[in-house]
This record gives C-alpha cells, sequence and structure tokens, in this order.
C-alpha cells in the first residue's frame, strides 16, 4: 500500500469527525474513531472463519465445556467471535443499534472484548445512541475496507499511527510519545539486528524482542518483519509494556491479529511497574519520550535505588528528575540475556542530552561510566534533524551489547549520519525529512564496515566514522587552586564590613572597639601581620582588650584584606598556602594523561604559582559526539563580504525604483 492509500483508509475513519461534531469536543473525537477503526479490523479479520467458528458454537452449545481452545481453532487466530451480527447488519436497524452493537461486543473472546473496554466503548456507544449518531458511526466503519489481503499488519501500523497522530493534534498531545516515523524505525531494527544475520539464518530459530515504551508496537512488528526477512522459518516472540492506553489497546490487537500472545504487551509504567520482572531477551529497543521528568515515580526509583543497587534496575545512578531517558536504557540493560547465554543486543533513540548532561560523579556520568567500564556500547549514530513528528531536534541512536565481537571489544563507533535525509514533499507537523530506502542501506553498510573505514584515510566516508577506546570518554575533573594574595587597608568601608561581622558584635564594647579604629582610617599594611599588630595596639591604647580565638581573627582578615595579584600570600596553620576561592578554576583532563603533567603543560606556563588539589578531583564520562566531527571553516573574507552587500544594495535601490514609479 503506498502512501496515499493508507492516507485515504485513515481519512475514512476520520470522516466520523464530521458527524462527531456538536456532540463531541474535537479533542474527544478519537476516543470514538480509535476503537470503531479496532472494531471493524477485528471484524474483517475475522470474517473468513466466521461460517467455521458459528458452526463449533452450534456443536458445542449443549456441552458443559470450556470451548475456548476450540474457537481458537476454528477462527484461526488468538481471538474470535461467536456472534452472527457484522457492523453493515447493525448500521441497518437504528432503533436496536446500541442492543445489537453491544452483544456483538460481548461475544467476543476475552482478550479482544479487553482492548474495546481500554476505550470505554460501552459509555460510548450510550453516548452515541442518545444523541442519535451510533447508527450513522457503524454505518461508516462498516463501509471501511480493512480485510487482510486489502491493508497487510504493517499497513494497518500506518493507519493506526495517522489516526492516533491527528488525535493528538487535536487534543494537543504530544504525537511523538506515541511512534516513530517507519524509515527511523527500519534504520533501528537494521542496526540492532543486521552483525546477526548468520545466527539468524539457523532453522527454528527462536528469539525474543521487549520494547519497554512500544506505542502502537510499530518497533516490535518491525523487528519481526526483519527476522522473518532472513529466515521466514524462525520464531519471534514480542513483547512490550505502554503507558497511554489507547497506544497499548492497538498494540494488543495488533499480535492478537498476527498471532502472537497480547499477554505479552502490559499496561502501566515501567518504572514502577515493571511487566516484565526477572525475564531476558535477546533484543531491546525503544523509543521513550525526549526529556519526560520522572517525578511521579520517584519515590519507587528511589527506592530500588537506594534498597537494590545493583542487583535492581538503578544501582549505577539516577538521572536528573527532569529527564528519565537513562532510566529507559539502565531498565533495558537489566533485562539482557547473559554473556554466557547468547547475550542481548539493545538500541535505543536519545535527544543529545544523554550523551553529556551531568557533572563530574552525577547521576548521568556514573551511568556513561558503568556502561562503557562494562564495555556495552557499541556505537552512537547521528540522525538528521526535523525526522520526528513532535520535535525538530538531533536524535542519535545508541546500540549496546554485551557480546561484542572481537574487533569491536573496547571499541565505541561514531557514525555521523546526519546528512543521509532527503526533503519531504508535505511537512508532517515538525517532520520535514526522510530517510529514503537507499539511504537506510548506505547507513547499513556504514555502520557494519565502521572500523575498516575509520583506519582507511583514503575512504570517501571516511570523515563520517570516528572509533575510540572506552576509557577515551572518561576524565578527571581536577581543582586548580591559586594562592589567596591580599593587603590591607582600613577605609570606611572595610570598617563597617568589621563592624556588622558576628565575632565584633559579640564584644561586650564592640562600639567602643570600631571607634577605637577610627584614627586609623585610610592607613594600609603590606601584610597581616603589620595590620595586625597596629590594629591591636590601636584597641590596647583606648583601653580596650584585644580578642582572641580563629573566628575573629579570620573575620578581621576577611574584613580588611583586600585581594592583590601583589600582595601577601596567605597561609594557614601548616605553611601552606591558602587557597583563593574566587580564582579557583576546573579542567578536565583525559583519564590516560596524567595530571601533574597536565598541570605543567597547560597550566604553569600562565600561572606559576597555581596547585591541584587532589582531594577534590572526581572521574567524570562524556561523549563530546559533535567536538568530534566539528570541521573547521574559516570565515569568508571580507573583501568578498563587502562586494555582497554592494551589490545587494543596488540590488534593493533598483527594487525600490520599481516600487516608486
Amino acid at each position: 500500500m503506498n502512501t496515499s492509500k493508507h492516507t485515504e483508509l485513515a481519512n475514512h475513519a476520520w470522516s466520523v469527525a464530521d458527524l462527531l461534531r456538536g456532540d463531541y469536543k474535537q479533542s474527544d473525537y478519537g476516543k470514538v474513531i480509535l476503537p470503531f477503526t479496532v472494531l471493524r479490523r477485528l471484524e474483517c479479520v475475522l470474517e473468513p472463519t466466521r461460517d467455521k467458528v458459528l458452526e463449533t458454537v452450534e456443536r458445542f452449545k449443549d456441552q458443559d465445556i470450556d470451548t475456548d481452545r476450540f474457537m481458537r481453532k476454528a477462527s484461526g487466530h488468538r481471538f474470535y467471535n461467536v456472534s452472527s451480527y457484522r457492523l453493515s447488519k447493525i448500521a441497518g436497524d437504528p432503533s436496536h443499534a446500541a442492543k445489537y452493537l453491544n452483544e456483538y461486543v460481548a461475544a467476543f473472546s476475552g482478550n479482544a472484548r479487553e482492548v474495546l473496554e481500554t476505550y470505554q466503548f460501552a459509555q460510548h456507544v450510550k453516548r452515541l445512541d442518545g444523541a442519535n449518531l451510533l447508527y450513522k458511526v457503524v454505518g461508516r466503519f462498516a463501509d471501511l475496507d480493512l480485510r487482510p489481503e486489502a491493508v497487510s499488519n504493517h499497513q494497518m501500523g500506518y493507519i493506526f499511527e495517522e489516526l492516533i497522530r491527528r488525535f493528538a493534534e487535536q487534543s494537543n498531545e504530544t504525537a511523538g510519545e506515541h511512534f516513530t516515523p517507519r524509515e527511523v524505525i527500519e534504520l533501528m531494527v537494521n542496526l540492532l539486528v543486521a552483525p546477526d544475520a548468520d545466527v539468524l539464518s539457523v532453522p527454528g530459530v527462536v528469539r525474543t524482542v521487549l520494547d519497554p515504551a512500544c506505542g502502537t508496537g510499530g518497533m516490535l512488528s518491525a523487528a519481526e518483519e526483519h527476522i522473518t526477512a532472513y529466515n521466514p522459518d524462525a520464531r519471534v516472540e514480542v513483547y512490550g509494556q505502554e503507558l497511554n492506553p489507547e497506544s497499548w489497546a492497538i498494540c494488543r490487537s495488533d499480535l492478537m491479529i498476527k498471532g502472537q500472545d497480547p499477554d505479552n504487551i502490559v499496561f502501566g509504567n515501567s518504572f514502577s511497574q515493571d511487566g516484565h520482572k526477572n525475564t531476558t531477551f535477546d533484543y531491546l529497543l525503544a523509543n521513550p519520550p525526549f526529556g519526560v521528568e520522572w517525578k511521579k515515580v520517584k519515590e519507587e526509583v528511589e527506592w530500588e535505588h537506594e534498597h537494590l543497587g545493583d542487583s535492581g534496575r538503578f544501582g549505577a545512578g539516577l538521572p536528573r528528575i527532569n529527564d528519565g531517558s537513562l532510566l529507559f536504557l539502565q531498565h533495558m540493560l537489566s533485562k539482557m540475556k547473559p554473556a554466557s547465554s547468547g547475550g542481548s543486543r539493545v538500541a535505543i533513540v536519545f535527544n543529545g542530552s544523554p550523551l553529556f548532561t551531568g557533572a563530574a560523579e552525577s547521576g548521568e556520568s556514573k551511568i556513561r561510566q558503568w556502561i562503557l567500564e562494562n564495555d556495552w556500547l557499541e556505537a552512537i549514530v547521528a540522525l538528521p534533524d526535523q525526522l520526528f513528528y513532535n520535535t525538530g531536534i538531533a536524535t542519535y541512536f545508541w546500540i549496546l551489547t554485551n557480546r561484542k565481537d572481537a574487533d569491536h571489544k573496547g571499541k565505541v563507533v561514531l557514525l555521523d549520519a546526519r546528512d543521509h535525509w532527503q526533503k519531504m514533499r508535505k511537512s508532517l507537523g515538525d517532520k520535514r525529512k526522510m530517510i529514503a530506502p537507499y539511504q537506510i542501506k548506505e547507513i547499513t553498510r556504514l555502520y557494519g564496515e565502521a572500523l575498516t573505514i575509520a583506519e582507511d584515510p583514503h575512504h570517501p566516508l571516511h570523515g563520517k566514522v570516528n572509533v575510540f577506546r572506552n576509557e577515551d570518554f572518561g576524565y578527571r575533573r581536577i581543582t586548580v587552586e591559586r594562592p589567596l594574595k591580599l593587603r590591607f587597608e582600613l577605609i570606611e568601608e572595610t570598617l563597617a564590613a568589621l563592624a556588622s561581622a558576628m565575632p565584633v558584635q559579640k564584644l561586650d564594647q564592640s562600639e567602643e572597639f570600631i571607634a577605637a579604629l577610627r584614627p586609623l582610617l585610610g592607613s594600609k599594611w603590606r601584610t597581616r601581620s603589620e595590620a595586625f599588630t597596629a590594629l591591636k595596639d590601636a584597641v590596647v591604647s583606648a583601653g580596650l582588650l584585644w580578642p582572641s580565638g580563629a573566628p575573629f581573627t579570620k573575620a578581621l582578615r576577611d574584613a580588611i584584606g583586600v585581594r592583590d595579584p601583589e600582595g601577601e600570600v596567605q597561609r594557614d596553620r601548616k605553611g601552606d598556602p591558602e587557597p583563593d576561592p574566587d580564582m579557583r578554576d576546573f579542567e578536565n583532563v583525559p583519564l590516560n594523561e596524567d595530571i601533574e603533567d597536565y598541570l605543567k603543560r597547560e597550566v604553569l606556563p600562565h600561572v606559576p604559582d597555581a596547585w591541584i588539589d587532589h582531594a577534590r578531583t572526581k572521574i567524570g564520562y562524556e561523549i563530546p559526539f559533535t567536538r568530534h566531527f566539528y570541521t573547521y571553516k574559516p570565515p569568508r573574507p571580507l573583501a568578498e563580504i563587502d562586494t555582497e552587500l554592494k551589490s545587494l544594495e543596488v540590488e534593493i535601490q533598483t527594487l525600490l525604483g520599481e516600487v516608486t514609479e
């Protein structure tokens, strides 16, 4: 089916909105259109075996046995309907439409009824009937041709997703939370599965696939189709979890139609309600919502992090509360099969944030460190911007595995595919670009040959690939200190600062103390010793006691000390230079470099008195993808810019002349 055909069918379904207008808000149209589309698809799928199911019903009608197994066998699917009704028949009897439709839905097997109940179907039937619209809506869907021979399961996914996108637009939701463009899914599955072509070709091979944010199941469908394309005899078992009820219902109905177990698709939040606990999978892939906070599940996630540690899912660290991307990745990595049992491969779509957000030893940095030190990150692929329906930002594939081949061990591939796109003839939301089929093949081939291309400087795509060691992304965050240098002076400002200091205010004769110092206004001293001696003499001469104790000494020094590059170096009790917090600097030093050598080369030539506070050194990990592919482009010559400006001025004057004429 071409794009225009699935759009035509989606338009047919969405035309029901014309009937709903006035009785339903625009934001509620999808609550009617989506379940009726699912119902019509189920009806079309069951139509070829309807008579056989009814014969089975008749055969067992007087027997007190569970007929579920026999009904499934008769229908040829994991679901069935034991009613003789059809939507066309129900539409033809307006006065009984609600009664017949409810009986029709009740005649479905439990797994199919559960899907429709998710949409609160019975309530909408009652509401439509009360508005005298039900038979019209049923009639509109009875004319929708969704027979499997006309519309494949893969194509049906396009129709569902187009309807969800329109529903999201009407209800002001984020369409990108529901589905991923098909060409992006195809590329992602290619990169995930392609290295296993030999294994997948083994007769009778069985592979399990999980998407913990599965939406309508597009990624699961693509993975299944890709694997069976390698080997038609392969058995693929798909699993998923979804938080959005409409998407969950569509995904379950899709699995029923395909003969998969719909119970494999769990409803709920993957973080707080792990629907596949203690289960591992061969392949895991996901496109979780970008930058979504996890505040609602904060208590459960933090409890698991603190109490289960490495035996739970989130032992490596917790990211910031406003972005749960790296929680999704940890959740997926916890479900990898042990390498000794064949291992797993993981693919996930991220925006740029997980590459670098978070300072050294922050939650994000610790998660990246954990991944890289375990040698799980195989590659990161940069995609073109404007690929997704709800955002135009840059996105990336992260490909991970715990069974790297020998050539990839200890290495990470960075692949730049940002230029592999073509402009769409018509934009869909923020999606203005697409990756053409031939470009998908190019990127897949480039990925497979990445190590070879990276080593060949003459290869035409050499600039698109960089290969690094895991430790290349690690760094030490060092603290560079410089000595505190002060001169000392007593002026109105410093005297006022001293008077407001707490140790002075606590003195029994604080006002007299300040008054005793006032005659020294305008005095300056090169060293602290000279300043303190002069001030002490003034106080004692006034008949007052000179305060003692470290708090007073510090307050006095801080009040009358003025930073001066030529001033006296202040020292602690051990005689070591005291660091100046205002001059403190931080440097990131690669893990494979000695930090003292770095200090000598990069710092001391500029500030000879600097030193490193080793107690403050932290380990961090980040992946500065863009920096590794940055190519310097010198600015255009001024003469060229000047010539262009003059040319534009002439053109403007000409246009203005034409207007005034």
